[in-house]
């Protein structure tokens, strides 16, 4: 199997593609957040993880506005990548007893999707600037925006307690 289907011959092809990815993956961490929220101990990580779902939801309500600026209906294709660093996550917490070790899983499992999801929608944003798709662009850079802030919440949590936390578990 290749990378890619035989389906995609343009640019355009592959823009609409990384966006079926994108698609598939945000409906994915829509259901990955509550279990993750019932997982974390931490009061500031439970609720940070249920103000994400939220955004997320309406960042896919955003990529079904860019699907109808495109002309497109809403369609996800399957994405290996967040299938497994999802599929990681839940592997990792199975295996963690400690419930202050078990936060700092979660904050690391969160950041490995924040950062797939960045490197996506960067290059979602450039693409569509690229093919002169300017609202498009304005709306995924949205997104972007979103996706950098949560990491940095995920990072400032971290080091200003949940890792500490973790350290002091012996």
């Amino acid at each position: 199997m290749g990378l890619f289907t035989k389906d995609i011959a343009t640019f355009d092809d592959l823009f609409l593609h990384q966006l079926q990815d994108v698609y598939y993956a945000e409906n994915q961490i829509t259901k990955a957040l509550p279990k993750m929220a019932a997982k974390a101990t931490d009061a500031g990580l439970k609720a940070g993880f249920e103000t994400h779902l939220t955004e997320t939801e309406g960042q896919i309500v955003r990529l079904e506005r860019v699907f109808a600026l495109l002309g497109q209906e809403p369609k996800a294709v399957t994405c290996p990548a967040i299938d497994g660093i999802i599929k990681e996550a839940n592997e990792t917490a199975s295996e963690i007893a400690d419930k202050a070790v078990l936060d700092a899983a979660l904050i690391a499992a969160a950041q490995a999707v924040e950062h797939y999801e960045i490197t996506r929608y960067g290059t979602l944003v450039t693409w569509a600037e690229q093919l002169g798709h300017n609202e498009v662009a304005s709306i995924l850079q949205q997104t972007l925006d979103e996706e950098y802030a949560t990491d940095e919440k995920l990072t400032m949590m971290a080091k200003s307690k949940v890792n500490a936390l973790a350290d002091a578990v012996t």
